[in-house]
Order: C-alpha cells, then structure tokens, then sequence
C-alpha cells in the first residue's frame, strides 16, 4: 500500500496557435465557458489536486480568461515546435516543484467529450511503481490522450520536443499500456467545420 495519496497532477495542453481552426480556439465558445474553460472545470472537478494548463500562442489574452480559475499556468515559450515541447514543459515544471509526484495526466483543450468521470477512472485505474501508461481509445482504432503517464517516464517526457506529444512513448511501451474508452466519441475539434456541427451536440 502507498505511503501517501496518490499524486497525478493534471496538465492541460493549449499553447498552439489553432491555425487549422482560423481563430484561438481556446476561447471558442462552449455552453456557458470557453473550451478551454470547459477543460479546466473538467479538470479541476477530478480527484487530481493540482492543474496546470500550458500556454504559448495568445498567451496575454488567453491567460486573462482563465485568471478565475485555481490553476497554476505554465509559459511555453517555445510553443512553436509543438504539444511535445508543452508536454516537455509542464514535466520540467512539475519536477522542479520538489512534490512527491506518482504521475501525470495529460488532456488537450480540444477534447470537450472528455468528463470528469472519465478521467476519475483514468485515475482510479493508475497503480503506481508499475511502469504504468494509461491511454484514451479513439475511433480510429489509435490511443493517446487523455493519458497517465508513470514518474518513471518523465525522462523520457523531458526530452519531447515535436508536434507528435507522445505518441513515440505510447508505441515504445506498448505492452505496458492500458486503454480505456470514454462514453462519447473521443474528438479533437482541429477545424472551424468540426467545431461548429459538434457544438450543437454540447449537451
């Protein structure tokens, strides 16, 4: 049995600068929030503690929307290279911090399907000292966020640095990953087209 409880902090990742989408979709509009808003409610309801959210692109901006919130705010500034560099990021971070942490759970800013719920079984499914990677299953038959990463890969989460997140990590330990399915459609909203037709379905 753990001598403490566990500690997953969450990160959400929303440092891009949304250019398939045309405008920062961060701040898109999403029931009574924004869809970053949506995420950090999500998040922040969780059994997790601690949220940190990355930002990059419309940093100014963005970061005034989201100053309500009780979330740490971590300064990408090399958002440019991509989710892997934020990912990089946000683990730097969190070590630097000095807190016994088990894992980390990572979430996108474009995932409004992803509830609460869900990532509490992400959590209560973690076993930590495992070498454990939790991953969300996509239609596609593919695997990736929202994704618990065990302390034990931080190294390797360090060293990310391109717009493919984590994905290497997820077909390199492939045997040591457990996916789960959320009840809705896992869908990042890329495009203005996306967003639109999937905002109707929004409750």
């Amino acid at each position: 049995m753990s001598k403490h409880p566990l500690n997953i902090p969450i990160v959400i990742l929303a440092a891009g600068a949304s250019k398939r989408m045309g405008t920062a979709k961060q701040l898109l509009p999403w029931g009574n929030n924004t869809l970053l808003g949506h995420a950090i409610q999500t998040a922040i309801q969780t059994k997790s503690h601690d949220v940190f959210v990355v930002l990059g692109a419309n940093f100014s901006v963005i970061n005034d929307e989201i100053s309500k919130f009780p979330v740490t705010v971590i300064y990408n500034e090399n958002w440019k290279l991509g989710l892997g560099k934020s990912i990089a990021c946000a683990t730097d971070h969190i070590l630097n911090l000095g807190s016994e942490i088990d894992a980390v759970l990572i979430c996108l800013a474009d995932q409004p399907f992803i509830d609460t719920d869900f990532l509490n079984i992400l959590i209560q499914n973690f076993t930590p000292k495992t070498n454990q990677i939790i991953a969300t299953s996509y239609a596609n038959g593919a695997s990736g966020v929202p994704v618990i990463f065990d302390k034990k890969y931080f190294s390797e989460l360090l060293k990310l640095e391109d717009d493919k997140g984590a994905k290497m990590l997820l077909k390199k330990y492939a045997s040591l990953v457990k996916i789960f399915k959320p009840k809705l459609e896992n869908i990042d909203l890329d495009h203005k087209e996306d967003y639109e037709n999937f905002r109707k379905n929004e409750f």
